[in-house]
């Protein structure tokens, strides 16, 4: 079994990695399988409505020059899939958005490619928005029929300043407890 995660944040190795990490380290402890995929960097553009992905069928966006293929291969291997983002003004970041919109048209034509995976929103949050941040991950996941995993509280950590949210105690505990409810989840659903 094998889970990814994506941060979708514009900083590589920040606040939203950490998260991301601090659950990954839960499920690897399992002996599942991670990778955590940084968007940080790369180029990400917007679905474009061109629908060649419902044309070809090949699980596969029409736009090929940018990484978005590369997430939505990972995401369609993987049995887990876990979704990160900061919260730029109460939502997900464009690169984030732009993914979750072309994975999500490529899942839906492609016959429900993710339908019946593990799937998890994190989220990292300054001070307000986190939790519609949240939704937009988890509209995702529920729009795939996929099987959202929950942990102690809603998976979101607070910072600011790169490294911050390590110093959320409550948050670092909600992710390890994530992770532990992803790699519990997993071969039940999987299995």
């Amino acid at each position: 079994m094998k889970v990814v995660a994506i941060n979708g944040s514009a900083r590589a190795d920040g606040n939203t990695a950490a998260l991301l990490r601090r659950a990954l380290e839960e499920i690897g402890r399992a002996g599942i399988e991670t990778e955590l995929i940084q968007l940080a960097g790369k180029d990400v553009r917007p679905c474009q409505a061109c629908y060649r992905c419902a044309t070809l069928k090949n699980r596969r966006c029409g736009i090929t020059d940018d990484a978005v293929n590369d997430c939505i291969a990972a995401m369609d291997s993987a049995d887990g899939i876990l979704l990160g983002s900061p919260t730029y003004f109460a939502d997900v970041t464009g690169h984030m958005k732009s993914l979750i919109d072309r994975a999500g048209t490529v899942a839906g034509v492609n016959g429900g490619m993710l339908r019946r995976k593990v799937g998890a929103a994190v989220v990292a949050v300054r001070r307000g928005g986190a939790i519609h941040a949240f939704d937009t991950i988890n509209h995702l996941f529920l729009i795939s029929q996929m099987i959202i995993a929950g942990s102690s509280y809603w998976n979101v950590g607070i910072g600011r300043g790169k490294g911050e949210v390590e110093g959320d105690e409550e948050g670092m505990d909600t992710m390890k407890t994530l992770g532990e409810n992803v790699a519990w989840l997993l071969p039940r659903v999987r299995g």
